[in-house]
This record gives structure tokens, sequence and C-alpha cells, in this order.
């Protein structure tokens, strides 16, 4: 699971790099016929940048979501669940040994 995870992410970002390249080929172009100016096309780029950006934070915030669920049906034991045990634990044990 953990592999595919991976290709999926090396995926993703082979096609955000190669859409990246494509749009920049293109604005590039359209500065040369004079159709959009160099400020314009960094304006233009700031905003795809920053709807990817909170695009991925969406898509980060799914992918966390839809872990916890699997985790939860899957009964997975978490580190908050061992320390609180712990804790527990060891309260008890000094009780009993007082």
């Amino acid at each position: 699971m953990k592999d595919t995870f991976k290709k999926g992410v090396s995926l993703g970002l082979g096609l955000a790099a190669a859409s990246k390249e494509q749009a920049e080929k293109v604005m590039d172009e359209l500065i040369k016929k004079g159709e959009l100016s160099k400020e314009d096309s960094d304006d233009i780029f700031t905003q795809l940048r920053q709807k990817g950006e909170d695009s991925q934070q969406k898509m980060d915030a799914k992918l966390k979501q839809k872990l916890e669920n699997m985790l939860d049906e899957f009964e997975v034991v978490r580190k908050e669940d061992l320390r609180a045990i712990e804790q527990r634990l060891t309260a008890l044990e000094q009780k009993t040994n007082q």
C-alpha cells in the first residue's frame, strides 16, 4: 500500500510539472505575440499557484480523513491510545505499591 501511495504521489507531481511546463510554453507564446503582458503572465501564474496550493490543502485534508477512517475501520491502536494506557497502568502500579 505504501508503494502504491508513493507511485500515486509521483504521478501527480509529474503531471503537475508537465502541466506547469506546458502552461509556461503557452504563456511565452502569448507574450511573444503581444497578446499578454509579462505582468499579466506573472499574475496568472500567481493565481494558478494559489489555486494549486488550495487544492493541495483540500486534497491533504481529504486524504487525512480517509486514513483516519481506515485506521478506525481496521481498529489500529494509535500512539495516543498507548500513552493513555501506559499512564493508567503507571497510576495503578503506584496505587498497588503503596
